[in-house]
């Protein structure tokens, strides 16, 4: 597992509003969507290509493509429908899948509520939009779920990461092809798995308290 800290002043002034307490929902999302914008520029360094022809108004020249099969993108529900807008602004031909995951707040495991995915995803880049890497079950749940249908490597791109969470990911994707790309990695998580500094629920900012 590949873990990628993007390092930019740009993207640290944006998780210093996100979370500071008295910022507004609108401004939040706003921002999120933002920021996500610049991580997916890490994120799809390494997304597939292939060369084309084509034509200047000069003369004709060899250029890229994206492969095929295109890449998915999967927001984790409901926090990760945040994240989607920033995502596809960079990456509009990728196709969108859903994954809704809950954590229990009492055993802080994964349970899988609601999917909407391909069947098959034989030879196909994924990359997974969850804003906080606290415990990494519930990401890690969802990088097996998409091994499982055929994926051949996954990307996840999270606001924020606990360095427990890195290591539970690490040690439950061993083996996979798997790239973590980060806004930044925090302390630690406290003792009900809400990872310090932080920023809250992303979630509850993002939509409100439901």
């Amino acid at each position: 597992m590949r873990v990628h800290v993007a390092d930019h002043p740009l993207i640290t002034h944006k998780l210093t509003v996100l979370r500071d307490r008295t910022t507004p929902s609108p401004v939040f999302r706003a921002l999120t969507e933002e920021l996500v914008t610049l991580l997916a520029y890490e994120a799809t360094r390494n997304v597939r290509t292939e060369p084309v022809e084509i034509e200047t108004p000069v003369t004709t020249t060899m250029g890229l493509a994206i492969s095929q099969p295109r890449p998915l993108v999967v927001p984790i529900l409901r926090a990760g429908l945040g994240m989607l807008e920033g995502m596809v602004k960079l990456l509009p031909t990728a196709e969108v899948g859903f994954l809704g995951m809950v954590r229990n707040e009492e055993t802080l495991e994964p349970a899988t509520y609601a999917e909407r995915l391909p069947d098959d995803l034989s030879d196909r880049q994924c990359f997974v939009l969850d804003p906080m890497l606290a415990t990494g079950g519930s990401l890690g749940a969802a990088i097996e779920f998409l091994f499982a249908r055929g994926a051949v490597d996954v990307t996840a791109i999270c606001l924020l990461a606990a360095p427990e969470g890195i290591a539970a990911l690490e040690k439950a994707t061993e083996g996979r092809d798997v790239t973590i790309v980060l806004g930044a990695m925090d302390e630690r998580l406290d003792e009900n798995g809400y990872i310090v500094p932080g920023l809250g629920d992303a979630g509850d900012r993002l939509y409100g308290l439901v």
